[in-house]
């Protein structure tokens, strides 16, 4: 059975604490690396993104039309450090789009 503390804790730090302990930050950095993407991009690159996939610190960008990939290559480092700042913690150290 669970230990119980008898002292009072907010929801956020019991949140923090069930997630440290079950060892799902990295999946939950997936989600909410895939959710930044979406609402930094916007509906145009969006409209030709077909995956978002974070493995380790690199982030893999499937996209569906090689005029966009190309154009957003020039600004790979922009991008990564938008990201980063939207999740408020360097995740992202390398992005590769497809």
């Amino acid at each position: 059975m669970a230990k119980r503390n008898n002292e009072h804790i907010s929801i956020q730090d019991a949140l923090k604490e069930f997630v440290e302990t079950n060892r799902l930050e990295k999946g939950l950095n997936k989600v909410n690396v895939a959710d930044a993407w979406v609402k930094l991009m916007g509906n145009g690159v969006n409209n030709y993104t077909t995956t978002v996939n974070l493995e380790r610190d690199t982030l893999y960008v499937q996209l569906s039309s090689s005029v966009l990939r190309e154009e957003l290559s020039y600004g790979k480092q922009k991008i990564i450090d938008l990201l980063n700042e939207e999740l408020g913690k360097n995740i992202i150290k390398k992005l590769v789009l497809r």
